[in-house]
């Protein structure tokens, strides 16, 4: 199975080592099986039972207990304390949960509902102005305490930032101004558009929903202190904020701010070779130039295995890049598509 596994991996442009790592197995030791022809595992695991398995009587008592009047509603790291506090031991609390797995009893245990944490709906983008991701960061000012603040959205398909601005105070007037001009130069149609944001007021605010409907703009929203919702953006101030001319000291106005971000806006989309849409600009994938760029650099590793097929022991360097993003989902994109 491991093989097969490895096989397949190389099949679609990975290289050994990292999938050796990905299964937690050592290039080396594949590399023995292969010369040594081991075929099937065999390893044939421990011969004995360890000497402090619990006793089919033991189990029994254990779930007797789980189930009785008096701990039904209770969860194991609460019971074993109690049981404790009688002076009884009947077992470990992992011990506990693992009976109750495998006698398929781990339910929820009280009364009550149980807590939904269900993530928000999926953003899928295939191509440019689908969906937009946007939020606020502090950028520190001369006078302690008060910040400039900076307003950034980006499109999730193609990574460009298609606008930005600071302000002296956070508000939902000025950002569904943004909002409006953006979708302005976008020529963003009804219906077209899905902007994502946290739960701040510039954000919720009536005057922002009440532009968002007038737009045809469908609003979305990350749960409640849960940032990991808003990934993309959380990504770009981290990027920002640690670029090596990233002042170190506060910004002496709101004009130098103005200055600092413009130009890096300027590297990030014109100049930065983003990892996760490969290696292309974020102008270039949004105004539709990597697919040549990117059939360019095929081409250019096609003729050099060409030249010197004897350097090259499987396929050349995968240089598709992701058909589509998927915003709030299980995966940021396909594994089909994975670049």
């Amino acid at each position: 199975m491991i093989f097969a596994l490895l096989d397949e991996a190389q099949r679609n442009g990975a290289r050994l080592g990292p999938a050796c790592k990905t299964l937690g197995i050592s290039k080396r030791a594949v590399e023995r099986w292969h010369a040594q022809d081991i075929g099937d595992d065999q390893r044939e695991g421990p011969k004995s039972a360890p000497p402090n398995k619990l006793t089919q009587h033991e189990r029994q008592q254990i779930l007797r207990t789980l189930n009785s009047p008096e701990y039904r509603d209770l969860s194991p790291n609460q019971i074993v304390p109690l049981l404790a506090d009688r002076g009884l031991y009947l077992g470990s609390e992992s011990s506990f949960y693992r009976i109750l797995r495998e006698a398929d009893l781990q339910q929820h245990r009280e009364s009550s509902r149980p807590a939904v944490h269900a993530r928000p709906n999926e953003k899928v983008a295939t191509g440019a102005n689908q969906v937009w991701s946007w939020d606020i960061t502090y950028l520190p000012s001369p006078v302690r305490g008060h910040f400039f603040y900076l307003y950034m959205v980006m499109d999730v398909w193609s990574r460009k930032i298609v606008g930005w601005e600071i302000h002296s105070v956070e508000d939902m007037t000025l950002s569904s101004a943004m909002i409006r001009r953006l979708c302005k130069e976008e020529r963003i149609a009804p219906n077209q558009l899905k902007l994502h944001a946290d739960n701040g007021g510039p954000m919720k605010g009536a005057t922002m929903l009440a532009t968002l409907q007038k737009l045809g703009v469908a609003a979305s929203f990350s749960r409640p202190s849960v940032s990991d919702d808003n990934p993309f953006s959380e990504s770009l101030f981290r990027t920002l904020k640690y670029r090596p001319e990233y002042p170190r000291r506060p910004f002496e106005s709101i004009e130098a701010a103005n200055a600092w971000v413009a130009g890096f806006v300027h590297w990030y989309n014109e100049e930065h070779l983003h990892s996760e849409i490969s290696f292309v600009t974020p102008t270039d994938r949004h105004d539709g130039r990597d697919i040549e760029i990117l059939k360019n650099r095929e081409n250019v590793y096609e003729q050099a295995r060409t030249q010197n097929p004897n350097r090259w022991s499987g396929k050349t360097r995968n240089w598709t890049s992701p058909s589509k993003v998927v915003l709030n989902g299980n995966y940021q994109h396909s594994m089909d598509d994975a670049a």
